[in-house]
This record gives C-alpha cells, sequence and structure tokens, in this order.
C-alpha cells in the first residue's frame, strides 16, 4: 500500500494580469476573443517563470458568462490557442463575482491533496463581447422554492446595494467619496509604475494595450454626485421605503473585459525547479450569507478566516475587497473599525469602481494586484475578499515569503 503523501505548503510563484478594458464596443479589448485574451495571459505567465508548461497537471479558470464565446472552455481552448502541450487539461468554474478566486483556491486545494504538484488559476471575462447575465437566456434562474422563500422575490445586485448602504447609514456623499478616490489610488498606482510588473501587454486588431483603460484621474466627488441613481423603480420604492437610492454607476464596479492568472505548486516542486515564490496560502474560506442583502458576505467570511488562521486584521498588510458597489467596502470598514481594520490599507491601488470588474476575472486579478502591493510594501501578510451573487463570499489569506 502507497503512503498518504503529507500535506504539502502551496506557493504562488508568479501571477500576472491584462490591462482592463470597458466592457463595450470600441472598448480596448473588445476587438479580441475571450479565448486569445486569456491564451496571451497565460503565454506571458509560463513565460516570465521559465516552467515548462507540460508539468502542469490542471489549468482552473473562472468565468461566469459561460455563453457564445466562453461556452467552450475557455481555459481549455486558451490553452491549445497559446501552442501548450494537449495532454494538460483545464476546467473552468463560476462562483459568480468570486470565480477566479474559487479556482485559486479549487487549485491550492487539489495540491493540498496531493492530486497536483503544478496549476495554473485564473479567470477571464469579456464583458464586451459575452453580455452580463446572457447565460440565462432570458428565462427564471430560481425556481418556485426560492421565490416562495424570499417572496416577493430576491433582488438585483444595484438593489442590495442600496438595502447595505441604508443598513450601515452610507449616504450618497460617502459613497461618493470612496468612489473618487478609488481612482485616484489607481492612478496613483499606475503613475508610479505600480502596476507594471503585474500587466501583461494584449495585442489587439488596433495595436499593443498596456494600461488599464478604466481609471479616471480627474474623478471628484462632486462629478459624481451630479449622477442619477440607477436602480430605482417605483415598486422597489414601495416595497423599501427606507432607501435613499444612492448607488450610480460612478460609485459601482465598471463593465469591464479582462483575464488573470496565477502560477501555484507545491513548495517542494518551487524549491526542486530552483523558484523562488512569491507567496504561500496561508487560508482559504468561503461562506453565504443573506441573499436579499446579498453583498454582505465578506463580513461573517472575515470572522471565520481570521479565527481557522489565527490571524490578527491588525497583521493584515493589505486588504483587497472587491468594489461591486461602495457600500461594499464602507460596510465591511464599519463592522471591522474595532478589531484593526484601516482605511489606507483597504483597497490601497484602487479597485473595481477605478480597475473595473470583469466578472469571473476579478478574484484572479486582485490577487494579482495584492502580490505585487504586498513585495512593494513589504507586507506579511494580505487577505482578499469577494461578495457574490447569491449572498455568498470567498475569503484568503496569502503570506509573502
Amino acid at each position: 500500500m502507497i503512503p498518504a503523501r503529507e500535506v504539502s505548503d502551496v506557493v504562488i510563484v508568479d501571477a500576472v494580469r491584462t490591462p482592463m478594458g470597458k466592457g463595450k464596443p470600441g472598448g480596448a479589448l473588445a476587438g479580441v476573443h475571450p479565448v486569445d485574451l486569456l491564451a496571451q495571459t497565460l503565454t506571458g505567465l509560463l513565460g516570465r517563470t521559465g516552467v515548462d508548461p507540460a508539468t502542469v497537471d490542471d489549468v482552473l479558470i473562472g468565468c461566469v458568462s459561460q455563453v457564445g464565446e466562453q461556452s467552450a472552455t475557455p481555459g481549455r481552448m486558451a490553452w491549445l490557442a497559446a501552442g501548450l502541450p494537449e495532454h494538460v487539461p483545464a476546467t473552468t468554474i463560476d462562483r459568480k463575482c468570486g470565480s477566479g478566486q474559487q479556482a485559486v483556491h479549487f487549485a491550492a486545494q487539489a495540491i493540498m491533496a496531493g492530486s497536483y504538484d503544478i496549476a495554473v488559476a485564473g479567470g477571464v471575462e469579456s464583458m464586451s463581447r459575452v453580455r452580463m447575465g446572457s447565460a440565462r437566456l432570458d428565462a427564471d434562474p430560481y425556481g418556485e422554492g426560492v421565490a416562495d422563500r424570499y417572496s416577493p422575490g430576491l433582488v438585483s445586485q444595484g438593489v442590495a446595494a442600496e438595502l447595505v448602504a441604508a443598513k450601515w447609514k452610507l449616504d450618497r456623499g460617502e459613497l461618493d467619496d470612496y468612489s473618487a478616490r478609488s481612482h485616484h489610488r489607481a492612478a496613483a498606482a499606475r503613475e508610479a509604475g505600480a502596476f507594471t510588473r503585474e500587466i501583461v501587454p494584449v495585442a489587439t486588431p488596433d495595436g499593443t494595450v498596456t494600461d488599464d483603460e478604466t481609471i479616471r484621474p480627474d474623478s471628484s466627488a462632486d462629478k459624481l454626485g451630479a449622477l442619477e441613481p440607477a436602480f430605482r423603480t417605483d415598486a422597489a420604492s414601495a416595497r423599501f421605503p427606507d432607501v435613499g437610492w444612492h448607488i450610480t454607476p460612478g460609485n459601482s464596479s465598471q463593465v469591464t473585459d479582462g483575464a488573470s492568472a496565477l502560477l501555484l505548486m507545491t513548495a517542494e516542486k518551487c524549491a526542486q525547479l530552483g523558484l523562488t515564490p512569491r507567496a504561500r496560502i496561508r487560508a482559504m474560506h468561503a461562506c453565504g450569507d443573506d441573499p436579499l442583502l446579498m453583498l454582505t458576505a465578506p463580513i461573517p467570511a472575515t470572522h471565520r478566516i481570521l479565527e481557522r488562521s489565527g490571524v490578527d486584521l491588525a497583521d493584515i498588510g493589505h486588504v483587497e475587497l472587491n468594489e461591486a458597489f461602495a457600500p461594499v467596502p464602507l460596510a465591511w470598514l464599519r463592522e471591522f473599525a474595532g478589531s484593526g481594520a484601516d482605511e489606507a490599507r483597504l483597497n490601497p491601488r484602487g479597485g473595481a469602481i477605478a480597475l473595473g470588474h470583469p466578472l469571473g476575472a476579478s478574484g484572479a486579478r486582485l490577487m494579482t494586484t495584492m502580490l505585487s502591493a504586498l513585495d512593494d510594501g513589504g507586507h506579511r501578510y494580505g487577505l482578499q475578499l469577494m461578495c457574490e451573487a447569491g449572498g455568498m463570499a470567498n475569503a484568503t489569506i496569502v503570506e509573502r515569503v
């Protein structure tokens, strides 16, 4: 009988992302098929590390709208499009906005279990070419049981964001201030060259794209304050009379095209190959919360991952919390204000309000940016959190090595 292999440390050798392009016709990346967008990302990752692609055990890719150009296991097609070895398989993962982060979790868990030595995890979403929500085919995705349990029905993420703002008493000024700050932080990071290490240039029919298209350095709370609420309807107002209707396109994440990928392996394999790891996976968690509020699960996910890891929030040098809407990070800050949460350490290079939210790719994009920031700041621990449709969240703690 072969003895079971001991659980190994999982390390992240490298991580890359594409520039973020506006997710609409005419966007910087709109001319690139999502498979080819991801293929260029994979090529960039493997080229930087020098790892033989034939030694990769699996490719796990997050993608939310698995329809049309994203319907044929985009990780597999991208691997083949990049000219990489045919024997390496791939799979597609959907945990909504946390799909890319969940891909990292599944890859790490498979390595810990001894099933893999080396894996690639990441995500892709071309929102200009595959419309958000198109996978529903205009059908009801909930069924009678959910409709009865949450009668008169669940709400859109925009209305959920309004409910979060109302629950934590966040006014329009706070939301717009935070949103403008996201753009300013991202612009400052770009100007300082902080994104250079993580971005893989993308060849498009119109030339090579090297910079994020979504950042607005001149954003201000005054400009954002002139935008009209996006999700108010008479029916929603009647159902939720205490809502202030503060959510606008300006304090929401941007619809975006993008891809990201990470190379993970056992610490032993990393040493064997003479590679220098950037971080190790310290803890992973996923949980659910109220599906009506939908966006609050990062709060219980934080409590649980801190308990399981033994790491104090005050020791976390960098927190990446997806800015699906401005109330999400602001409610989290309110919740953990007495536990070491520091606004200066939360999304210090901007978030999805400035950099965009390419759904299935965002989880891997956040981790890529966090790894760069940990390196640059000399921080030991990073915490990544993702709110997800259906009232779920992923949480990951990485430790820089």
